[in-house]
């Protein structure tokens, strides 16, 4: 194991396509890509339903029990073990930190979401991306995903922006979107799905 692999973390606006980026540049670099595969990880180390967490997932629950365990929100002592009454928001969090450094750890890998870019942020190779695109173009994508109006595309957008950066913020302290947590900012709008892997792909090329 070893914490010299390459890692990229990918935080994206809804319907940007950043899953669609991460997909691409892990298939393109033969890395390991990890998006909701890692509740099901946290399921199988935790022995806790699977369906539960997936509720629970990216979202924040301000928790008192939580607070005092990391000291004030401080980065997670990682540790399966943890209180019976612990917030299962709180526990999937811990869970899928502790994996994510874990995976990290195993191989080059992508991850999407789940305040990786935070989790990972000691380690020396580490790409911290975030995907962003005009609401235009994320609600016509949007629309054609989930066969929607566009007004119901630009709601949904707006109100799952609004969930993951208060998830962001709430465990990690930092602000969701703002440049300096980042080490690229990519519009897909301008530059496309490939286009944006591609410059990713040219970066990690850089810093190896």
């Amino acid at each position: 194991m070893s914490k010299n692999n390459v890692v990229i973390t990918i935080a994206r606006q809804y319907g940007s396509g950043g899953r669609e980026v991460g997909e691409l540049v892990a298939k393109d670099l033969n890395m390991e890509y990890h998006d909701k595969s890692l509740i099901n990880l946290a399921a199988e180390k935790s022995g806790m339903n699977p369906e539960i967490l997936k509720n629970a997932d990216e979202k924040a629950t301000p928790s008192f029990l939580y607070s005092i365990a990391v000291g004030s929100i401080g980065m997670v002592p990682f540790s399966y073990g943890m209180p019976y009454d612990t917030p299962i928001n709180d526990k999937l969090f811990v869970l899928q930190s502790q994996i994510i450094e874990e995976e990290a750890e195993k191989s080059d890998s992508v991850f999407v979401g789940r305040c990786a870019d935070f989790v990972l942020k000691d380690f020396p190779k580490v790409v911290r991306v975030f995907i962003y695109a005009d609401i235009e173009k994320r609600a016509e994508r949007i629309a054609k995903r989930k066969d929607i109006s566009l007004g119901e595309a630009k709601n949904m957008a707006v109100k799952i922006d609004k969930k993951r950066a208060n998830y962001y913020n709430y465990y990690t302290t930092l602000k969701w979107g703002k440049s300096e947590n980042y080490d690229l900012m990519i519009d897909t709008s301008r530059i496309g799905i490939e286009g944006a892997a591609k410059l990713i792909e040219e970066y990690v090329k850089i810093i190896k």
